[in-house]
């Protein structure tokens, strides 16, 4: 491969270049262990796996070593997470280790909206980005068409039984369920960040336009399907999932659940190959599987067990990104992840930037699509020093879990020696690992001192636990994230949240779901202006959603909404095509 200098290329540039010797997807398949007949091909550079059939034939094999990938509070122009998760893989087959990465497929929402593809960047990129970037094999297309059937079943039969009688119902086979049209337990899904549709109206017009009642759409990533996606075992543990998931509500307030609609089997048959794991390369050539979604702010924001059943298998280091800050990511990849895998971490990269340090030491505001402030380009050692409380909180979360930190300074070329000094010593103080790592610029040889570093966490027996209890009631458990992860002195609740906790803590079967927090990723707190470590402040929970097919209660924190807006200067204004080639350009 010619020499690439990500100082002088766009990411897309440099993928594009890469993508000249990228290897051919069976290749990283036989490398990787795989069966000629476990690799189902989409074109030369990208395929599924048949992770059942791997599963059994290598189940009695030892597990590979388990790392996650998780961050500080970011930026809005994010850290560097998966750039960091794919400059580790690259690092560690540097080293000599057998090794495979687990990323999350990018949401249309950020790829063509303010943060783009979530592929990596400079030297340290999943190619090919087209591919990952547009679509991929199809999975969220899947996603969107389970969930928005699911809406279909309820919309067309509320309608019908709004319109005709019983025997007319039962001439058809229904049963009258009593659906309340206005308590619906979701609304529609796109992939796209359209703050338009949030709210809308739907059945306007006559008796054969539907009934007319108030709807909205959340972006797919944040669908209950794609939760499913990134837990489920296999296709049966997805196929009982996705018939328990809740649609809607009767009139005296009974679940009206995907099987209740007899909607679940077509959803599974919509979802049946998503199941299987994404597998392709990073710009240095070791695999990597790309499944289920971003997100974690208001989603699990996992990639999938599945996939990281299938890696551990194959690999003697496998290494996974959770979403966002350790507040949230990390804490759900801890709490919810593994509690539902079984799996046991051996160790935890919390990413870190000089730059995002000085913004949570009282910088100027980070805004995409405006000039960084010149503090973020100079040595301002004391923002730095100021802003490492963000940093220790989160490495103090990691620890309570039992695993080991190891804290990767993802290196900017503007970083000062002294700048890079003072996270280290915090970061140490602290009780982590630190390596400088510069795998944006230099690919896997930038990122060996952080491989090494991540080695030597992985050699010590981690004493593994969850923060809280499923038998734990359902408000202790939130307050208990609250306090311990977030730094808050208390929670608040509204009436409407009150109610909701209530209610779900009389089924035994729902007080005992796992709890998938909805909070802002930009703060520890629920406010996205406080940054630091915050203290002194109370987490408002305003809503309780339940997710009885993915196993999770989602607490609603702050004012977070589950569809972002489109800014004034989105991506897609820079993604065009060569009508000649027909090679994308622009994307980052």
């Amino acid at each position: 491969m010619a020499k690439l200098d990500p100082t002088k290329m766009a990411d897309w540039e440099i993928a594009e270049a890469a993508a000249a010797d990228m290897k051919k997807i069976a290749v990283i398949a036989e490398d990787l262990g795989l069966k000629p007949e476990e690799l189902l091909p989409y074109g030369h550079y990208m395929g599924k796996v048949d992770y059942l059939s791997v599963l059994e034939r290598l189940k009695d094999r030892p597990d590979g070593k388990y790392i996650d990938v998780t961050a500080i509070t970011p930026t809005p122009l994010g850290e560097g997470k998966t750039t960091t998760t794919m400059g580790l893989v690259e690092g560690l087959g540097k080293i000599g280790k057998k090794v495979s990465g687990g990323i999350r497929q990018p949401s249309g929402g950020p790829t063509f909206n303010i943060k783009g593809s979530a592929a990596g960047g400079g030297l340290a990129q999943c190619i090919p980005l087209t591919e990952f970037s547009l679509g991929l094999t199809g999975d969220i297309d899947a996603i969107n068409n389970a969930h928005n059937l699911a809406m279909v079943a309820l919309t067309s039969r509320i309608q019908h039984e709004f319109n005709y009688s019983d025997a007319f119902l039962d001439k058809r086979g229904l049963k009258r369920l009593d659906i309340d049209p206005y308590n619906p337990a979701m609304g529609w899904v796109i992939d796209f960040s359209a703050q338009a549709l949030r709210e809308i109206i739907i059945g306007i017009g006559g008796k054969m336009d539907g009934f007319m009642m108030k709807s909205g759409f959340q972006i797919t990533v944040s669908s209950e399907v794609m939760a499913i996606l990134a837990v489920a075992k296999d296709l049966a543990d997805m196929r009982a999932r996705l018939g328990r998931m809740v649609i809607g509500y009767t009139r005296k307030g009974v679940p009206v659940t995907a099987d209740d609609l007899e909607v679940g089997g077509a959803m599974t048959a919509l979802m049946h190959k998503a199941m299987n794991p994404n597998l392709l390369q990073t710009v240095e050539g070791q695999p990597v599987f790309v499944h289920a979604g971003p997100f974690a702010n208001i989603a699990i924001g996992q990639s999938s067990i599945v996939a990281d059943r299938l890696a551990l298998k194959l690999s003697d280091y496998h290494v996974t990104e959770s979403g966002f800050g350790a507040d949230i990511g990390f804490e759900k990849f801890w709490n919810l992840k593994c509690r539902f895998s079984g799996l046991v971490p051996n160790a935890a990269v919390i990413v870190c930037t000089v730059r995002a340090l000085k913004m949570h030491g009282g910088g100027p505001r980070v805004a995409p699509g405006s000039p960084l402030a010149a503090e973020y380009k100079e040595a301002h050692p004391e923002l730095v020093e100021a802003g490492t409380g963000n940093l220790v909180a989160h490495i103090e979360s990691v620890k309570k879990s039992g695993m080991q930190p190891v804290v990767c300074i993802n290196h900017f070329y503007t970083d000062t020696e002294d700048e890079l000094r003072i996270v280290q010593k915090a970061a140490e103080a602290a009780g982590a690992r630190v390596a400088v790592s510069k795998h944006w610029e230099k690919g896997g040889e930038g990122a060996v001192e952080l491989a090494e570093a991540v080695v030597e966490a992985c050699e010590v027996k981690p004493s593994f636990d969850f923060l809280y209890s499923l038998d734990m009631g359902i408000k202790d458990r939130i307050e208990r994230i609250a306090t311990e992860v977030y730094g808050a002195d208390g929670v608040s609740y509204t009436p409407e949240a009150e109610e909701k906790i209530a209610e779900a803590q009389k089924d035994p079967e729902v007080a005992k779901l796992g709890t998938c927090m909805v909070k802002t990723h930009l703060s520890l707190s629920h406010d996205p202006d406080i940054k630091g470590r915050p203290k002194g402040w109370t987490l408002p929970i305003r809503d309780l959603l339940v997710y009885r097919g993915a196993g999770f209660l989602v607490p609603m924190a702050g004012s977070v909404k589950l569809m972002p807006g489109t800014s004034s200067d989105p991506a897609f204004r820079k993604i065009d095509v060569d009508t000649a080639t027909g090679r994308v350009h622009g994307l980052f």
